[in-house]
This record gives C-alpha cells, structure tokens and sequence, in this order.
C-alpha cells in the first residue's frame, strides 16, 4: 500500500483551495510549486508579490506564477476581514484597529479566507510557532460542533502487514492536549476515526481505547478514565466501532484478542489506536518509527472546523508538499460529510 501516492491521489482528483502563509519560506513555495505543477491543490501564497516571486526565481521554481498571490496588508478584502474579526471577537473587547493590525498578519487573514470560504484549508508551521498556527484557528474558525479540544493524529506506516490496515495505523493524540480527560478523550477516539477515513483512506475504522489493563484485568484511576471516554465516545458516535479498555497487543493481535477479550469486534483488528496522554502517544509514535522503521505521517490536527496544519520547523519539502495533500483531503472528506 503506498498510501502517500493514495493521499495525493485523492486531492488531485478533487482539488481544494489551500493556504500557505508562508509564501515566503524556502521549503513551503517549494512545495506550492510541485504542488501546482502536479495539480494537487490551487496554491495560495500569502505574501509580498514581489519578495515571493524573486525568491522563486532565485530557486528556479517554474510554477509560482499560478499560484494565487496575496499581500494581506494590501489586500481589497483587508477591511473586511477587520470587520468580521471584530464582531467575531467582540466579547473580548476587540477593536477595529487591533483587528486590522491582526488581519495584516498572514495567519490571520488565512483562517479569515477559510472562515468567509475564499479558501478550503491552510498549512503553515515551517517557520512559525505552533501556538501562533493554532491562535487564529481557534478565534477564527474555531473547534467542530460538539468538539471542545484539538489534538493531533498520526499515520504510522509499519512493515508489519499483519496488523491494521495491511500495517498502517493511525494513532491519536500525539500532538497537543497533554492530559484529557474522559470526554475529550472521546472526542479525540472521534476525530482521530475521521483522520483514518479522510486521510489514510479507510472506510471502516475500528478505534481501540488502550490502556494497560484488558476488560478489568487491572483496576486504576486512569484505567476508569479510558473505560469512561469508551462510554462517553458511544454515545457520541454510536455508529463507530470502538472498544476499550484494551491492552495493546488485544487491540491488533488476534491471538491475543481471543483471549483477553473475546467477542469484541474491534479486539484484535484494531486500525486506530487512542492512547490515554499525550506522553505514551508521542514515546510510542517514536519508538516504533525508529525501532520499528515505520513511516510516520503528521501530526495532522483534528477537532478544528476547518482544515488547518501545523509543520515541524524541521520539515523538508518533501513534508510540506505531503501535508498540503492531506489538507486537502481533509477538506474533501468534510464537504463530503456535510452534502450527506
């Protein structure tokens, strides 16, 4: 399964209008440019005009001219951007001219083209901070319906074709709330369900809630948290198959499945793994990318209204151009959901 060429398959087949920010960061315009070339998204770059298309000649990029180019400063929809911003931020005591000074920065005016539909997503994080791609993510667009935390999840793609989905897994949360408790434990089962749909592209998402004990074979007060966020999660989704509290190997080992937990319909065939903190699932993620020599893909985030991605500061262009795929499927998946 080469669920790389899949993902960008999928976002050449329906292309999406993504946000790029920082248009004029070396690694994100090249990027855009394999992007456009290859027709996985139309490219907006945020930036001035002239800096970004000197810093495309000067990488020999052939594409950028393509792509849709915006000075957010200059910008005709700058005021009204301002405008909404305001009476989206009003409880908080926002003015007009915070607003406007806001608006001028471009992952601002990004959130604000997803929020008024100019745009269907947006990438940054090459050279900004996660918590200033997150801020205008939450104040703009803001978290799902029914869903109070964003977290991130993560495709981990093994050699071990015997377990997931022909050895890939997707995992959650391995990005941003350090500690849920048991309802955004169930939001974060619920949104990681989707990633795997939108994402890595399977229909059929069984979620195991893990935890060290299988069925009550231990009792502890962060055992009872995963057998809550089970319960809290069925309710939310009664439709999705979930099962908890299991131990690792009952989730995608059969054999063991057989015995710890027989009869569940998750148990041993388990393809999205919801580990209880943001601790065991950032130790687990990278121990089984460097012991095992698994592929992981993300983190991608999940819970927000929109698609909108964070980067590593150590990305490559290679990371980038991936990530503007899968944003892109993302943005598929929701417009999909919401026409059924």
């Amino acid at each position: 399964m080469d669920i790389i060429k899949e993902i960008i398959q999928r976002a050449q087949q329906q292309r999406q209008r993504i946000v790029l920010p920082e248009g004029t960061e070396p690694r994100t315009i090249q990027a855009a440019d394999r992007a456009i070339e290859n027709g996985t998204a139309d490219v907006i770059l945020l930036g001035k005009r002239e800096e970004i298309l000197g810093l495309a000649n000067s990488l020999n990029l052939k594409n950028i001219l393509k792509a849709n180019i915006i000075n957010p400063e200059t910008s005709e929809q700058h005021e009204m951007f301002a405008e909404k911003l305001v009476e989206l931020r009003k409880k908080k005591g926002m003015t007009i001219e915070e607003a406007r000074k806001l608006i001028n920065n471009p992952l601002y005016f990004g959130c604000m083209m997803i929020k008024l539909g100019f745009a269907d997503g947006q990438l940054a994080g090459a050279r900004d901070a996660t918590a200033n791609v997150l801020r205008p993510a939450l104040q703009i667009i803001k978290t799902e319906p029914g869903i109070t935390c964003v977290s991130g999840g993560m495709l981990l793609i093994t050699n071990a074709k015997e377990y997931g989905e022909e050895g890939l897994l997707v995992v959650g949360d391995v990005a941003v709330t350090p500690v849920p408790d048991a309802g955004q434990l169930a939001q974060i089962a619920i949104c990681t369900a989707r990633t795997a749909q939108a994402v890595a592209g399977i229909q059929d998402p069984r979620v195991a809630m893990l935890s060290f004990s299988t069925k009550g074979s231990a009792s502890h007060e962060v055992v009872n948290k995963v057998i809550e966020a089970t319960r809290k999660a069925h309710e939310m989704a009664p439709e999705l198959k979930l099962d908890g509290e299991l131990q690792a190997d009952a989730a995608i080992v059969p054999e063991v499945a057989q015995l710890k937990a027989p009869g569940s319909e998750v148990a041993g065939k388990a393809n999205v793994l919801i580990v209880p903190c943001l601790e065991v699932g950032n130790i687990s993620y990278k121990l089984v990318q460097r012991l095992g020599h698994a592929k992981a893909i993300g983190p991608i985030l999940q819970g927000i209204a929109r698609p909108v991605n964070d980067l590593s500061r150590g990305c490559s262009v290679d990371d980038v151009y991936t990530m503007i795929a899968i944003t892109a499927d993302q943005a598929i998946h929701l417009k999909e959901q919401e026409a059924k």
